[in-house]
């Protein structure tokens, strides 16, 4: 790796629901051998994503860090000297979190918890309940996302004024929007972003939910350096230059934070 040069990727693959075992497999058949500094795996990619009842997601859900996912990402780190967030069902203490798990090739680094929902999860996890923080990895400082948070332009802004570089986002996409919008989200913020989504489909007790696949690694420009496709396996590494990220010049005269005024919209921010 250069100086200011990171190697990043995703793993997008079809997850089979309540199989972690061959979920595991698969991830690790395809992230052995990716060459690069950080992976991002999808969503919920160790179980599936549309649980149809508490027993589901009790059975299914894991201790972090002490559980079979985390501890199987952590080997899978070591062997290939990188750094790997991947989305998973955890259980603390009776309550459940739709969360991701960051590891390196030393073990495990740090967790997040999905804090916006979206449609059903409400019926199975909590929200997250502490504010989306960064993970400086010493080649980059990363921060964590999980799919419906992309829609919330709050996320990746808390996250790129706290130092971000890159946002890690974990997604099981289903709505058309997000693989455009990403885009957006990051000009707006002048960082990098890699979103792994997954691909195919779950069909549970007379419910169909389809995903839409292309992953997609985003550039602080709005420039789209690598789509997947919509249905294969796939996986890809793209080499980014973490220092224009950290560049929030827009030109001699603008600048992304400096030129914010927020005096005149910090009261939205307030509690009622």
């Amino acid at each position: 790796m250069g100086e200011g040069i990171l190697k990043t990727g995703f793993v997008q693959f079809e997850p089979i629901f309540g199989d972690v075992e061959e979920n595991l497999k698969k991830a690790g058949s395809l992230i052995n051998g990716m060459k690069a500094d950080v992976i991002v795996l999808p969503e919920l990619f160790n179980t599936g994503y549309l649980f149809t009842s508490l027993e589901e997601v009790e059975r299914l859900s894991e201790k972090i860090p002490d559980g079979k996912t985390t501890e199987f990402l952590c080997g899978l780190a070591s062997r290939n000297s990188c750094f790997i967030v991947g989305g998973l069902a955890e259980w603390d203490n009776g309550r459940f979190f739709n969360s991701a798990v960051l590891v390196s090739p030393t073990g495990y680094v740090g967790t997040y918890r999905k804090i916006h929902l979206f449609s059903e999860e409400k019926l199975w996890f909590q929200p997250g309940d502490k504010e989306p923080g960064i993970f400086d990895l010493g080649c980059c400082r990363i921060g964590i996302m999980i799919c419906f948070d992309w829609f919330f332009p709050e996320t990746m802004r808390i996250l790129s004024l706290k130092g971000a570089d890159l946002i890690c986002h974990c997604a099981n996409l289903v709505l058309p929007f997000c693989q455009d919008g990403m885009r957006t989200r990051c000009l707006e913020n002048h960082v990098y972003a890699v979103t792994a989504n997954r691909t195919g489909q779950d069909d549970r007790n007379g419910k169909t939910l389809r995903f839409t696949g292309r992953s997609q690694i985003t550039g602080p420009t709005a420039d789209v350096l690598y789509s997947a496709d919509p249905v294969a396996d796939e996986v890809a590494v793209v080499e980014i230059d973490i220092s224009l990220a950290r560049d929030k010049n827009l030109n001699p005269y603008n600048h992304l934070y400096r030129d914010r005024r927020v005096e005149f919209y910090r009261g939205l921010c307030k509690d009622e």
